[in-house]
């Protein structure tokens, strides 16, 4: 572990001397605060953090709209055709809602 972390020293050392450390964003500002996410795990919090930042929507969290749509669109349909068709969508997308989820909690073990 010492000689790993000399080496991440070295690395930092260059990078300084060299200049490649200079200007960057945020330089000289506190971190961000990220209390809130002390209390979950570390992984999920990185992962949704960066693909945050990157402007990407998990697609567990895609389908969670659109399900939150559909539900709140179902009791404003009278037709029983459309209501039919609708509480398929609807089983449809609960059903992959809960695949997603289960797919992002078995990779994250």
């Amino acid at each position: 572990m010492r000689s790993f972390r000399n080496l991440i020293e070295r690395q930092i050392k260059k990078a300084q001397a060299e200049g490649q450390l200079d200007n960057l964003p945020g330089a000289g500002k506190p971190l961000p605060d990220r209390s809130g996410e002390a209390s979950g795990d570390a992984a999920l919090n990185t992962a949704h953090r960066i693909m945050a930042q990157a402007g990407v929507l998990p697609e567990e969290f895609k389908i969670k709209k659109e399900l939150d749509a559909a539900r709140a669109e179902y009791p404003t349909l009278t037709d029983p055709e459309e209501r039919k068709a609708a509480m398929a969508r609807l089983a449809d997308l609960e059903m992959r809602y809960h695949m997603a989820q289960d797919a992002r909690r078995s990779f994250m073990r």
